[in-house]
């Protein structure tokens, strides 16, 4: 599974994408920060922050999208924000067919550190471990955005299967002297990016 993880926010939306699955040694495919400036005005903002998403998307082909649940904090503008640069990343995927989770912070440094209270440099240092990497990814958003895809990697292959589970559960059975129920029903796909196969 190749996931693509971001970590949401209009001064810097950090995007990091990590292919891999459970068991298995992780590998680093890209890493990065988008940056708008504070002075401009939020729509130029939202579209910078899309544009460079949709490059993104189109570069490195991934299977899923895993974006930062946000939540309250106590500066409304800065969560206001971080939530307009969250939709934007899911409206990217959506727009592509590309399913998409959203993990909490809690759930991202339990993930990785096995403790959901971790700070920002023990996340750094487990993302720099798994990863095999030479220095940790700087800023804090670039690291963030690769640990939500860790988390996503390792915890999406449990969900892929429920979801598939629960569907198969929901599919109607024969109706009586009836034709059988399409075997396709109800089936959650998850469709390739418009272009082609897999870039890897």
């Amino acid at each position: 599974m190749r996931v693509l993880g971001v970590d949401p926010g209009l001064t810097r939306c950090g995007l990091g994408v990590v292919e891999g699955r459970p068991g298995a040694p992780l590998r680093l495919v890209a890493v990065g920060v988008v940056r708008t400036p504070a002075g401009d005005d939020i729509g130029s903002r939202l579209v910078a922050v899309e544009a460079e998403i949709e490059r993104w998307l189109d570069e490195v082909r991934p299977d899923a999208v895993a974006v930062e649940r946000v939540f309250a904090q106590h500066n409304v503008r800065t969560v206001m924000g971080t939530a307009q640069a969250s939709a934007v990343a899911i409206v990217c995927a959506a727009r592509r067919g590309l399913p998409v989770a959203l993990h909490t912070p809690s759930e991202v440094k339990a993930a990785i550190t096995g403790n959901g209270n971790a700070d920002k440099k023990q996340v750094g240092t487990m993302v720099t471990r798994l990863l095999r990497l030479d220095a940790m990814p700087r800023p804090a958003d670039a690291a963030d955005a690769l640990a939500l895809a860790i988390c996503h990697v390792w915890r999406g292959g449990v969900q892929n299967r429920l979801a598939e589970a629960l569907a198969r559960a929901r599919r109607p059975g024969p109706a009586p002297g009836g034709p059988l129920a399409d075997e396709g029903s109800g089936r959650t796909v998850a469709r390739r990016p418009p272009g082609g196969g897999s870039a890897r």
